[in-house]
């Protein structure tokens, strides 16, 4: 579970090492914790000035116009900055806080931010103390302001060169240790020289650290006034700074000893002791015989020895005391000659750089004045061009005038070519309804009239099939379609059709016949072959003609097969899955049909049919079997077989062992047909198999119903990922035979009759066909009342919505 980041507020300046310093400890401090950074930026750029190429200029001097470039440039240098320390503290949560300058000292500001935010932990470094633009106390000074009047709740934290440092108080001065309790700096309450004396070198190696964090800056500006800082004199000075620290304690704890010694035992004191004490001992030495004045005359000398040791050291103390003083007296002055020398040399920087400006201001002067003599002649100039350009203009005229009459002319010739483009479009449009209008009125007269109203087949005579089949000549044959029948190709009314003819061996009444053709017309799927009518003459029927032959012809081509059609060609992997679900379309409709279900029982690749879209239909199911169970399944078994005869282009025994041992070793491939393994998804080719091993395994106890419904929407599933797969691919290949004559897989269901276009709106007749709505609404207000397809007398007038249709239409565009 989340807790709630705790926020560090982290104060920073426009030093970015220093600033990225104290972000580190920060970040190093609170690695493992859950926090939130807030980083508290203070501008100490001064609004009186602006900053130049010649230096630092009050902002009064120049115009506003560049006055506000200038701070735009500030700006941009400004969200630089922020940006490097946003993106140095991009592992947590940030943000920024800016704080202007304001004559408010920057110690005040931050205990006000402190008590105002109510801020809990907060970070800084202590050069922010020390910029320049902040002149109310000295570093150290201002830190400890912040440690004093910080709220209690507020935890601070001052950071030194990336380290963290402590302050204390003790014996009326302040002192700063590190985290090693080593003090570090010291804050006397009163000024001495002994202080000014440390601050002449810490504040000079503290300028120098600065001038060495800024690299950039200190550069440009050392080149630009000419100060070269040496490295070597640096470290030097940072040496000197140590020795003169040493000798201020040194001189301290002396001061201490010299003070209490001159106290007790100063000059006065002890020249008065010391005769007071020889008068003692000449008064008592009057008294004592001569070895008692010996023995005190020996006692007095060994103390004016040991008075004189004393001496002769402190004569020494003050010797080296002397010595240490004037070495630092030196040093100091050596200081102050090269700090005098820095300030020459500055003031004849700026000297210098006050004579450029003003010879820049002369250049600028002389520039402008070439600027308005320019102008001027710029003037002149444009006065001239526009006497020209109205002289162009004039002359002009005339041409202008021309053109127009020659422009009017073009449009008036084009707008004639447009409109006699319209009228051949109108002029085809009208060919084109004249040609349909000839052949409905030519179906309709060749056709008679039958008294059945509902799913009713036209008749036709011996002659008209005779001469469709050119006398049932031996070219116009298909094939032999079985044990006493023959199919031959021909033409009745316009269409090509194909006619089925029953040997003269085949005893069967003409009632018979006809009832079997009314049950056969009463049949209609998209994918069983439709019936268009027939001849109880010569017992034939008509069915409609399948351009692409059968599924047999263009899995297993033969060289000695008599049909040109079947030659070099191929069927895509995902044409192949989507005639395998339609098959199992068409089978399932037949399995279903009511009142009594109908079994195929002959199905095999012969009697799958291909139309020129390469849309599949079966045909040669026959209606006088019985619909046992066992018969249903042996549809089913012959339907797997078809799967696997489509996925590996093979035919023969052994075809299910053979795939069955491939999918048990992984090796599907290579079993594949060999026109399409390389194409085949493997997944989806896998899929493919273990639904047709399922199919050929008639077995079990699940129901027919139960597993044809499975395997439909398994199928289903498998064209709808076909789909997927081959317009991510980007595939462009049609799929169409060789008697295609469009360029995309429309299947013939999705065209309306009368328009031949995909149908968007499909409705269904009386005469159970689906049409365009407009087109069959326009056909039935022109007064027709036969079906456009059957020239049957329709039932009655009334359009029902094919939803299921437009679904499918739907996504077979999408």
């Amino acid at each position: 579970m989340d807790t709630k980041s705790e926020k560090v507020y982290v104060a920073v300046g426009n030093d970015l090492q220093e600033g990225i310093g104290t972000l580190e400890w920060a970040l190093r401090k609170w690695s493992g914790q859950t926090i939130s950074i807030v980083i508290i930026h203070f501008n100490n750029n001064n609004k009186d000035f602006v900053y130049t190429p010649f230096g630092k200029l009050p902002a009064s001097s120049v115009n506003d116009e560049k006055l506000r470039i200038f701070r735009m440039y500030e700006q941009e240098k400004t969200d630089k900055l922020l940006s490097k320390y946003i993106d140095f503290c991009a592992k947590v949560r940030t943000g920024v806080l800016k704080v202007e300058k304001t004559e408010e000292p920057i110690y005040k500001v931050i205990v006000g931010l402190i008590s105002r935010l109510r801020v809990t932990k907060f970070v800084m470094g202590i050069t922010l103390m020390k910029s320049q633009c902040w002149k109310t106390k000295s570093a150290i000074s201002a830190a400890f302001y912040v440690h004093k009047n910080k709220p209690n709740f507020c935890e601070s934290f001052i950071i030194c060169g990336g380290e963290l440092i402590f302050l204390g108080e003790g014996n009326e001065e302040g002192f700063v240790e590190d985290d090693q309790g080593l003090m570090v700096a010291k804050l006397r309450n009163k000024g001495s020289f002994k202080g000014w004396l440390g601050r002449v070198f810490t504040d000079s190696t503290a300028i120098h650290q600065s001038c060495v964090r800024d690299d950039s800056h200190c550069t440009s500006a050392a080149a630009s006034m000419g100060i070269e800082l040496s490295l070597n004199s640096h470290d030097r000075w940072e040496n000197y700074a140590e020795e003169v620290e040493n000798y201020l304690q040194w001189l301290s704890i002396s001061e201490v000893g010299e003070e209490f010694h001159e106290e007790e035992n100063g000059p006065a004191a002890s020249q008065l002791s010391l005769e007071k004490e020889l008068e003692k001992f000449q008064q008592a030495s009057t008294k004592m015989n001569a070895s008692d004045r010996i023995g005190a005359m020996r006692a007095k000398t060994e103390e004016a020895r040991k008075m004189t040791e004393e001496k002769r050291k402190e004569v020494k103390i003050h010797v080296e005391r002397q010595r240490r003083a004037e070495r630092i007296i030196s040093l100091c002055n050596r200081r102050v000659e090269e700090l005098d020398a820095r300030i020459n040399e500055e003031s004849t920087t700026q000297n210098d750089l006050k004579k450029d400006l003003e010879a820049a201001r002369e250049y600028i002067y002389e520039v402008s004045s070439d600027i308005e003599e320019t102008k001027s002649k710029l003037s002149s100039i444009m006065e001239l061009q526009a006497e020209l350009t109205r002289k162009l203009h004039s002359s002009s005229l005339a041409k202008f005038h021309a053109e127009s009459q020659l422009q009017n002319a073009m449009a008036a010739r084009t707008e004639m070519l447009l409109e006699i483009d319209e009228l051949r479009r109108e002029r085809d449009l009208l060919r084109r309804r004249v040609e349909f209008c000839r052949e409905k009125e030519a179906i309709a007269a060749a056709t008679a009239s039958s008294n059945s109203l509902n799913y009713a087949y036209r008749e036709f005579t011996a002659d008209e099939i005779r001469v469709a089949t050119d006398d049932f000549s031996e070219r116009m044959r298909l094939k032999s379609g079985g044990v006493g029948t023959n199919v031959y190709r021909g033409r009745l009314n316009h269409t090509t059709v194909a006619i089925k003819l029953q040997d003269s061996l085949c005893r069967q009444s003409q009632e018979e016949f006809r009832t079997k053709m009314e049950l056969l017309c009463k049949i209609r799927h998209p994918h069983l072959i439709s019936m268009i009518g027939a001849c109880t003459e010569r017992r034939c029927i008509i069915l409609e003609y399948m351009h692409n032959g059968s599924l047999q012809d263009i899995l297993f081509f033969s060289s000695n097969s008599k049909s040109n059609r079947s030659r070099n060609r191929t069927l895509p992997w995902h044409a192949r899955i989507r005639i395998a679900a339609e098959i199992c379309s068409g089978l399932s409709f037949l399995h279903m049909a009511e009142p009594r279900s109908i079994v195929h029982g002959d199905l095999n690749p012969s009697k799958v049919l291909l139309d020129r879209h390469l849309v599949a239909k079966l045909a040669g199911f026959r209606l006088g079997r019985s619909s046992e169970e066992s018969e249903k399944r042996s549809d089913a078994h012959a339907f797997g077989i078809i799967m696997l005869q489509l996925l590996t282009g093979r035919q023969g025994a052994g075809l299910v062992e053979e795939v069955t041992r491939a999918m048990k070793c992984g090796a599907l491939i290579g079993v594949l047909d060999e026109t399409t393994a390389r194409e085949w998804p493997l997944e989806l080719a896998e899929e493919f198999a273990g639904i047709a091993l399922r199919c050929v395994d008639v077995g079990g106890k699940q129901r027919m119903e139960t597993r044809r419904a499975t395997v439909m929407r398994e199928l289903e599933e498998l064209k709808r990922k076909a789909s997927d797969v081959k317009g991510w691919r980007g595939s462009q290949t049609t799929e169409g035979g060789l008697d295609q004559e469009d360029d995309r897989d429309v299947p013939s269901v999705f065209l309306c009759p009368i328009l031949q276009e995909v149908m968007k709106n499909p409705h269904v007749a009386a005469d159970g066909f689906s049409y365009e709505w407009e087109a069959i609404e326009e056909w039935l207000r022109t007064g027709h009342e036969t079906s456009p397809m059957t020239n049957l007398r329709l039932n009655h007038k009334l359009l029902t919505p094919n939803h299921t249709l437009r679904s499918l239409i739907h996504d077979w565009l999408n």
